[in-house]
């Protein structure tokens, strides 16, 4: 079991000048198959930046973005700097792909996915089904799903290994959940919360919880998707993480209103400052790309 931990106090020494972007040593450590070789990786990410951004002045960036280790997709028709801050960071690695879901821009609330696959509603348009299958890496299954709650990036908070469920999701949809993503599945909630991928935020790394989320909770979600937990907040003290941020296992967006002391404990649970990763750490991230 990881040790737990819970959002205490932290020094602004170091963090209270530090506005926008922040510049840090990233520490991937994933489980994929690439043919990338590791100099390749060394030149393009010497260091990764953690984020802060608005979508046309809203801080629920995860509200309009989805990002995997396989995978970026941004809301169609936003404004083209919203788009630039993901094609600058993340560009030539994996891609980044403007879409709608079902008709709207919300698409980090309507899908759910990691570097194996995505689910999407069954309100996705056809048209939006095949770019998506055309624009995203062969290697994601993209499917589209029967599923009563619709709002599947609320309902499902997933990394490349585990996902947390909405207690009430279909049968068959969960089954689907584990065969597509390929991932152990578990209904769960947070902090007495149902909407699972609503009030966390997680990587292969670590995971970020509701603020509420109690000690014992945190043991129970950190044994089962055996990642170091912390409950925090994200935008100044909004509980809805998973509408505030966005990560994976290299580099974080968060809405703009993300305070210093809460990127130092985002970047302390998702290792994103690491600074000096093993050996085996940094050759894994060889293992992510696609």
């Amino acid at each position: 079991m990881y040790k737990t931990q819970t959002l205490i106090s932290t020094s602004l020494t170091n963090t209270a000048t530090l506005l926008g972007r922040r510049r840090i040593l990233h520490r991937p450590h994933l489980n994929a198959a690439s043919d990338l070789p590791f100099e390749y990786l060394s030149s393009r990410f010497p260091s990764v930046m953690a984020t802060r951004l608005q979508f046309e002045n809203n801080c629920d960036i995860g509200a309009f973005s989805k990002l995997t280790n396989a995978y970026c997709m941004v809301a169609i028709g936003g404004s083209e700097g919203f788009y630039s801050v993901f094609e600058s960071e993340l560009s030539g690695v994996i891609p980044v792909v403007k879409t709608s879901v079902a008709g709207t821009r919300i698409v980090g609330r309507l899908c759910a996915g990691n570097k194996n696959g995505l689910l999407l509603p069954h309100t996705t348009t056809d048209q939006e089904l095949q770019h998506l299958r055309n624009s995203l890496p062969d290697q994601v299954v993209v499917q589209r799903i029967e599923e009563k709650l619709s709002a599947l990036g609320n309902c499902i908070a997933c990394n490349d290994h585990v996902a947390l469920t909405h207690t009430d999701l279909d049968k068959e949809t969960e089954e689907i959940i584990a065969d597509v993503l390929g991932v152990e599945v578990f209904r769960q909630t947070i902090a007495g919360n149902i909407l699972v991928g609503s009030f966390c935020a997680l990587s292969n790394i670590g995971g970020l919880v509701h603020p509420h989320t109690s000690v014992e909770d945190l043991d129970e979600l950190s044994t089962l998707l055996q990642v170091p937990l912390v409950a925090g907040t994200v935008n100044r003290g909004s509980e809805v993480i998973g509408a505030g941020m966005i990560v994976n296992d290299w580099t974080a967006f968060c809405g703009s209103d993300t305070t210093a002391t809460e990127l130092s404990v985002i970047e302390d649970v998702f290792k994103l400052r690491d600074s000096d990763p093993s050996v085996d750490k940094r050759k894994s991230l060889i293992d992510s790309y696609v």
